[in-house]
């Protein structure tokens, strides 16, 4: 969820955006959501503290822009070349994201503000939404290699293959590691074989000893 360092092109106002972003993410890292504020955001951006409040207007409005600026950056989605290996590395990469002492406690941050703060939490949603959308194409790819079914749900695929992360991370507080991130990803991968993250309406895919109908009853095989 955070920046890759880079300055985005343009005047005066995208360098200002760049730096106010770059300055609430370094505030959340230290200070968490709560110790979030316009003033030590201003300060640390170097921006007056007036043009913050004005653009900006809260805390609020500045973790919703920093995660809308994060949403619209690029992924490093993997490409392994099967959608084992890539469900397998998308899991580590979110395990890495979390651990990573940087990273990290912003990612906690903005979780742990979505929960209290609508503002926060559409940002939070359609970030999501964007690397739901970002990761579409490990589906598709293997679909196309004949991995999973047609019409299989990208998005659903995704959220199975992390959501046993965050549940830890976030719920119940167990530990994660890797061998949890790969279970995840194992379970996400045999639920999408198995046709789960197909329309309701679409045929399931054949599988061993699977019936084309149901069985009849002796009674009725008798009359």
């Amino acid at each position: 969820m955070t920046s890759t360092g880079n300055v985005r092109p343009g005047g005066r106002t995208a360098r200002v955006r760049e730096a106010v972003r770059e300055a609430t993410l370094a505030e959340l890292a230290d200070k968490g959501y709560e110790g979030l504020t316009v003033e030590g955001v201003a300060l640390r951006s170097g921006v007056h503290k007036t043009t913050v409040y004005r653009r900006w207007g809260s805390v609020e409005g500045l973790a919703a822009d920093a995660l809308d600026l994060a949403g619209g950056e690029p992924w490093p989605i993997p490409d392994t070349g099967t959608i084992e290996g890539d469900l397998r590395e998308l899991a580590r990469l979110v395990l890495t994201g979390f651990a990573d002492p940087e990273a990290g406690p912003v990612s906690t941050a903005f979780i742990s503000a979505s929960g209290r703060n609508p503002v926060v939490a559409r940002a939070l949603h359609a970030f999501f939404a964007a690397r739901h959308e970002q990761s579409a194409v490990l589906v598709t790819r293997a679909v196309e290699r004949g991995e999973l079914p047609e019409g299989t749900d990208a998005a659903d695929v995704v959220r199975t293959a992390v959501a046993p992360l965050y549940y830890r991370l976030f719920v119940s507080g167990e530990p994660v590691d890797t061998a949890v991130a790969d279970r995840a990803a194992a379970s996400a991968l045999a639920a999408a074989r198995a046709g789960v993250f197909r329309p309701a309406t679409a045929p399931a895919p054949p599988g061993p000893g699977r019936r084309s109908s149901p069985p009849t009853s002796p009674a009725a095989e008798a009359s």
